[in-house]
């Protein structure tokens, strides 16, 4: 009786210790972290500068870039399988690193997040403002594209994301200007009169009118919206985003599945304009609106002073907690973007 009690115990140890490694296993997961570049397609076009986080069980460190730290596997070796692919979209003047917090824990839960800096709209360079005619929207969504095009011609990446009848699984998310870019993704077309109307009668959005006046003038040459739906993309987050130029129409013909989040106290992209005016036209979209919440809370927060329109990048409304907003905003998303692909 004793050696088969024994034995017993030796086999549920062993079924204990599986179970153990297991979940090692799984928790022993980090993010990896990988520059990509998405080329130029044509002479008038430059390259994309993309950074990839993905899941990997190779370990992690933290790792100061600028006034961002990440804490990644820098070139680690790729889980065999990917959830799928999202890509992430920054806000005007932002970076590719602004959001690696919830990179990071997006790939962590098994994704391959691809996080663009765009072009001539970044810390360094925001020309595509200065560009008359509402070329600056139609050309954020094109880059994209772009990332996800040469992402998927990569043979080593496309064979780790999952697939269906439809495709390979994709999804994107992105903030302020990064809500606008993927709800273009999405189906959401611009009509630039909306902004000469809005900011020609309204004195309580004056940051978004400041800085978008210039994209109403009387272009060139005509812009166009057509194409910037992107099917491939089956869900998307839209962070504080910028939404007053969609036309109610266009936001109508929206079908995949959206999320959006707002900061009661955003000054930037007053929601009651942005927003709300999402909310009320997209038939579907989950709504969340953020208490105390400021524009930047959707952000990481810099080691230095970034002195922007509305205050300072590193500042929250009086009580926010940011990091525990942020711990709570990666849950949620997660959640989303596995009931929305999977």
């Amino acid at each position: 009786m004793e050696t088969k009690l024994s034995q017993r115990g030796f086999a549920s140890l062993l079924v204990a210790a599986g179970v153990l490694l297991a979940a090692g296993t799984t928790l022993a997961t980090e993010a990896g972290f990988r520059r990509f570049d998405a080329p130029a397609d044509s002479g008038s076009q430059e390259a994309i500068h993309v950074v990839l986080y993905y899941p990997t069980q190779d370990s992690a460190t933290a790792v100061p870039m600028g006034p961002f730290t990440p804490t990644v596997a820098i070139n680690g070796e790729p889980d065999a399988s990917i959830k799928g692919l999202l890509l992430l979209s920054h806000g005007t003047g932002g970076s590719e690193l602004g959001h690696t917090s919830l990179a990071e824990s997006l790939a962590k839960n098994g994704y391959l997040v691809a996080a663009l800096r765009h072009p001539r709209d970044n810390w360094q360079d925001q020309s595509l403002l200065s560009v008359p005619g509402g070329y600056y929207f139609s050309e954020r969504p094109r880059q994209a594209s772009r990332v996800i095009d040469a992402i998927l011609r990569d043979s080593g990446w496309r064979a780790r994301i999952k697939a269906d009848a439809h495709g390979p699984r994709i999804g994107a998310l992105g903030h302020s200007a990064g809500g606008y870019t993927v709800l273009a993704l999405a189906g959401g077309i611009p009509d630039l009169s909306r902004i000469a109307s809005h900011c020609g009668t309204s004195s309580e959005d004056p940051i978004f009118c400041s800085m978008k006046r210039r994209e109403t003038n009387v272009p060139t040459e005509k812009i166009s919206f057509d194409g910037l739906r992107d099917t491939r993309v089956r869900a998307v987050a839209a962070l504080a985003p910028a939404g007053v130029m969609f036309s109610a129409q266009s936001l109508a013909t929206i079908s995949i599945p959206t999320t959006i989040y707002a900061g009661d106290k955003d000054t930037f992209l007053v929601p009651r304009y942005h927003a709300e005016w999402l909310r009320q036209n997209i038939a579907k979209a989950e709504y969340h609106a953020i208490p105390n919440a400021g524009h930047y809370a959707f952000m990481d927060t810099p080691s230095i002073p970034i002195p922007l329109p509305d205050g300072d990048l590193r500042a929250n409304p009086e009580g926010f907690d940011r990091s525990a907003f942020q711990k709570k905003l990666a849950e949620e998303l997660n959640r989303f973007f596995d009931g929305a692909l999977q």
